[in-house]
């Protein structure tokens, strides 16, 4: 029995709440049970130096997480001068995953900055700003098109992300933070709607993983990912 509950097929409760903040072009609460992240969208004219000139557009992502988002409180990075390598490589996951979800010829020279917050860390929080930006990314794209500042609709497709792992020699979806600090196996996996993988990030924290048990959980992960885009779609059928 997993701590929470789940079958190991089973996802926690996921909820993407639109239009959270007023400001940004795109904003999302998304909530994959206790992990809770702040996602907006927000669109800038004009792009890097190196893109100008280039007819194109660009997409970047920035991560962070409240100092007591977990069990004790961290300072912000900020106070540190430099952000941490973990937030810099998640921020990067972020960029390239949503990259795949943009036509930037058909963008422009805009810039769409995605910052995922996190005021709540309880497993996955990488998975979730993923899953809540690309929400996020379709309202700023859509009020681009309703200022009619796009030619066409640069959206190609969702891009969702969930992880799984081995847990007491078990294959799991969606780990929470009780199952994450002692599984065997943690992966995080990137999809497009497609079914297509745009990133796998697995590691064996305990001992090794075999073929057959990595592909029980690239079965599930795909499951996940198929839940999660059909979530996306469902939230982003009204205005």
């Amino acid at each position: 029995m997993r701590p929470s509950g789940r079958t190991p097929d089973q996802t926690r409760e996921i909820t993407l709440t639109r239009h959270f903040t007023s400001h940004a072009e795109g904003s999302v609460l998304v909530c994959f049970g206790n992990t809770q992240v702040i996602c907006t969208a927000s669109v800038e004219k004009g792009v890097p130096r190196w893109l100008r000139g280039k007819n194109q557009g660009w997409l970047t992502a920035e991560y962070g997480m409240l100092p007591r988002a977990t069990h004790s409180r961290n300072n912000r990075e900020a106070t540190r001068g430099k952000q941490g390598g973990r937030t810099l490589e998640i921020q990067r996951l972020i960029g390239r995953s949503l990259r795949s979800a943009v036509d930037l010829k058909k963008l422009g020279e805009y810039t769409i900055t995605l910052d995922c917050d996190v005021i709540q860390a309880d497993g996955g929080t990488r998975t979730a700003s993923i899953t809540g930006a690309c929400v996020a990314l379709v309202d700023a794209l859509r009020s681009l098109q309703l200022q009619k500042l796009l030619k066409s609709d640069p959206f190609k497709q969702y891009i969702a992300s969930v992880s799984v792992g081995i847990y007491k020699g078990e294959p799991v979806l969606d780990l929470d933070y009780a199952e994450d600090s002692a599984c065997e196996t943690d992966m995080n996996v990137v999809m497009t709607e497609s079914g297509q993988f745009i990133e796998v990030q697995g590691t064996a924290e305990g001992q090794p993983f075999s073929r057959e048990e990595m592909n029980a959980m690239m079965a599930l992960a795909e499951k996940g990912c198929e839940e999660l885009v059909a979530l996306q779609k469902k939230a982003l059928e009204n205005t």
